[in-house]
């Protein structure tokens, strides 16, 4: 663990030396969410309603902590850099922990950050809130599990096409964060609710909401397929140390 934690702070310092990167990742969702706000301050018609936009907006901020971990760890590998840490004696799910762990704190502050401009534009602050941010933990680990799985297998060009762009317009589209996705229905609502992202946005809205019965079968998706990328993750990553120590 100790070896965890010291790839940890060095991860954490990599992040840091990428400000402008994590400035626009911490930054671009509450552009959108003061952008939506205005919208619904002109419009008739309850569109974007702060206690439905903020939880989604929460979520959606998580699609840019996978595109840092992603980033990461593909950096890592095509500079070389894991190479050499590969003679050291820890182990995959030790690398992937230590890549993890300045994650998790980076992702509470991105949920923070997106509650308080929300508090800031009227949203009511209750203790529903706070379960709500809880409840984005399990989402902030899918997101850096996506993260870690894509950096292990793509290059740093190719990570910013996958988890640049084709993952923050999936956590977009398919979690209902701009519109009901039952106003669509069909294929593209049951493909939304076959994968997390519109699960762990309606987790986050029954929380905002006090529904708290209705927050668990939600969860349990994001749960799930936070576990199983994890794995998958790991055994990538296994099998990338073992072919580049052959």
């Amino acid at each position: 663990m100790n070896g965890s934690n010291a790839f940890a702070g060095r991860t954490f310092k990599e992040i840091l030396r990428d400000p402008l990167n994590l400035a626009f990742g911490l930054g671009f969702p509450l552009v959108l969410l003061l952008l939506m706000t205005a919208i619904q301050a002109n419009i008739p018609v309850s569109l974007f309603e702060l206690d439905l936009l903020a939880p989604g907006m929460a979520i959606f901020g998580l699609s840019f902590v996978a595109l840092f971990s992603a980033t990461l760890i593909s950096k890592d590998r095509t500079t070389s850099f894991l190479m050499r840490l590969f003679a050291s004696p820890l182990s995959a799910s030790g690398y992937i922990a230590g890549y993890t762990l300045p994650l998790i704190p980076l992702s509470l502050m991105q949920t923070l950050i997106c509650y308080a401009c929300a508090a800031a534009l009227g949203m009511q602050m209750t203790v529903n809130v706070l379960l709500a941010i809880l409840t984005t933990l399990p989402s902030a680990l899918l997101f850096i599990g996506i993260g870690l799985l894509c950096g292990s297998v793509l290059n740093d060009k190719q990570v910013g096409g996958i988890c640049g762009a084709l993952l923050t317009n999936l956590s977009a589209w398919l979690s209902g964060t701009w519109f009901d996705l039952s106003l669509v229905g069909g294929a593209f609502q049951k493909i939304a609710y076959l994968l997390p992202f519109a699960h762990a946005v309606d987790a986050g809205r029954a929380a905002v909401a006090g529904e708290y019965a209705a927050i668990m079968p939600h969860l349990w998706w994001v749960i799930g397929y936070a576990v199983v990328t994890f794995a998958v993750a790991v055994v990538v990553f296994r099998r990338k140390m073992h072919r580049d120590n052959v």
